[in-house]
């Protein structure tokens, strides 16, 4: 796993070869069963609530998110973006139970163009991961010193960790990819907040009109980002066809 310092930088970097996340849409729902206890999601108006996550569970991957994209000196990080709310949708919903994957043997572990080869759904996954390297560790992940946060994410990556009930590899790799996810997904899923994954990389949302800026080779598309939240809100003026009208920018580099 990368230094904090260089990860960011890495993602400013790369994340155009990545693309942006297309997370499914989360069910949003009051959540009338106590399985799931609900807490407020910060920062947010509507006061959202987890829907899948229990408070312990919400303070280990507030903690892990934080360190795998860190807030630094060129913004704020995957917990501020409420990358941990947007996971936790993802797994109340359908991704989170495999509704529309295969999910039958043979098992084994695969290679990356494999996809995902486990018996469990990504719910029972986070769920008993956590807990197993809580108890690992003799105390709760989100109490140790960054450093040592650090130090357990690095040995989950290189499965170095052993967790009886999943590979540890296999976990970290689910909840990077998560993170990533909702870092850079529309807000409308739960992450992003205030966009500040999409201000970070310069990703202008939602597509607007480009006939102005055709001819402008090798000129940034520098605009103030719009998200599918925006246009249902009506924050941001359409033209007649109902593409934003993009409120260009000059970013501080």
């Amino acid at each position: 796993m990368e230094q904090p310092k260089g990860r960011r930088r890495f993602l400013k970097s790369s994340v155009g070869a990545l693309g942006v996340a297309a997370a499914g849409p989360a069910a949003v729902v009051s959540n009338s069963a106590s399985a799931a206890e609900a807490h407020s999601h910060p920062g947010n108006a509507k006061a959202a609530k987890y829907m899948f996550f229990s408070a312990a569970e919400v303070a280990f991957v507030d903690a892990a998110v934080a360190r795998l994209i860190p807030a630094d000196e060129l913004g704020p990080g995957a917990k501020e973006a409420g990358v941990t709310y947007f996971i936790d949708q993802q797994l109340f919903g359908g991704w989170g139970t495999m509704a529309k994957m295969y999910r039958q043997g043979p098992h084994a572990e695969g290679t990356p163009q494999q996809g995902y080869q486990s018996p469990l759904t990504p719910q029972e996954i986070f769920r008993v991961a956590i807990r197993e390297i809580n108890h690992h560790l003799g105390k709760p992940f989100e109490k140790l010193a960054a450093k040592e946060q650090d130090e357990v994410l690095k040995n989950l990556e290189e499965g170095k960790l052993a967790l009886e009930s999943v590979p540890s590899r296999f976990f970290f790799n689910l909840m990077l990819e998560s993170t990533i996810e909702g870092f850079f997904s529309d807000p409308i899923y739960g992450g992003n907040r205030d966009k500040i994954g999409w201000k970070l990389v310069g990703f202008p949302g939602v597509a607007a009109v480009y006939t102005t800026a055709i001819d402008k080779y090798g000129v940034p598309y520098q605009a103030e980002p719009v998200s599918i939240v925006d246009m249902l809100e009506g924050r941001v003026a359409a033209d007649g066809h109902g593409h934003p009208k993009h409120v260009m920018i000059t970013r501080k580099d």
